[in-house]
């Protein structure tokens, strides 16, 4: 009887604790309103009724800048007066993500944000345009130019998240039930911070200070970490974007894959098997680079890029 009651009142403890603390300790301290009225630098947008931030640059033809898992337009900084000085720039901020609006349920998807982004152009009246995308940017890349191929000219797909690949370690902890959110209500970004310096880069010299609060200051927003788990459980699990990725193998759309060969997120053999399958596709690895390669090379990625879409 005694260890049955110390057993209940372990497992008690631990509910409440898994349960109680994210109310208590939340880091979302801000409603979507006071973050877009204090922190957010760009434009606004509305498609599908959901507000859609994004940041837009140059002139000439457009330019689609696609952000992957955790982060928002910050993350083309080293990227968009380099590409805006001979194209018309745009990094959009998918919704769950830096200062687009959040949406409530289950609707993340691949399916979701390839609407978005063509919802996007429509209300910007881009006809066609080339995207780049990174991570799950890039698979949201694949998906629109799978399903609407008229509406894509080229693609760069950086560190893609394609065809399925193994979850990492801290990844996969963040995919238990409650464990995820346990681990957020944690005071503190260290967490987050050590995710950017061990995950996505290769030189952790360049996640400094400065850099974490950008990408991170978004999280803030009531309803950030919900979408974050929702994401990381149903979206970013198999089959990604596969099927559209075979789709694409039938057309003739040019695409050029860069990827860090020290990414430890997605492995590199990934972008290697997607050369195979779209024949006449390019493939460049970045050394010393992680899962941001055009961050951590920006003069490299701009040249590349510069040079792919002036082909």
């Amino acid at each position: 009887m005694k260890l049955f009651v110390t057993l209940f009142i372990i497992v008690f403890a631990l509910a409440l604790i898994i349960i109680v603390l994210p109310q208590i300790t939340s880091k979302e301290t801000c409603t979507y309103e006071e973050a877009i009225q204090k922190l957010a630098k760009g434009k606004f947008v509305a498609v599908g009724g959901k507000k859609v931030h994004y940041v837009e640059a140059g002139d000439g033809p457009p330019v689609i800048l696609i952000h992957g898992f955790l982060y928002h337009t910050v993350m083309w900084k080293k990227n968009i007066d380099a590409l805006a000085e001979k194209f018309k720039v745009y990094a959009v901020d998918l919704w769950g993500w830096g200062y687009s609006e959040r949406l409530k349920g289950k609707k993340y998807s691949f399916d979701r944000y390839g609407k978005q982004i063509v919802g996007f152009m429509d209300a910007l009246n881009i006809q066609k345009a080339t995207l780049i995308g990174q991570s799950m940017g890039g698979g949201i890349s694949v998906y629109v130019a799978a399903h609407f191929p008229d509406r894509v000219d080229r693609l760069i797909l950086v560190d893609p998240a394609v065809i399925p690949y193994p979850m990492t370690t801290i990844g996969k902890i963040y995919q238990l039930p409650f464990v995820g959110e346990f681990m957020n209500a944690i005071p503190g970004d260290a967490l987050m911070r050590n995710n950017l310096k061990t995950v996505w880069f290769y030189d952790r010299g360049k996640v400094t200070d400065e850099y974490c609060k950008e990408v991170l200051q978004p999280l803030c927003i009531k309803g950030s970490y919900a979408g974050i788990m929702y994401i990381l459980r149903h979206v970013l699990k198999e089959p990604y974007v596969e099927k559209e990725a075979n789709l694409l193998a039938n057309m003739s759309i040019p695409i050029l894959i860069i990827h860090g060969r020290e990414d430890k997120a997605v492995p590199l053999d990934r972008s290697k098997r997607l050369n195979d399958l779209w024949k006449g596709s390019k493939l460049v690895i970045f050394d010393k680079a992680g899962h941001t390669p055009h961050e951590e090379h920006p003069e490299k990625f701009n040249k590349l890029a510069i040079e792919f879409l002036s082909e």
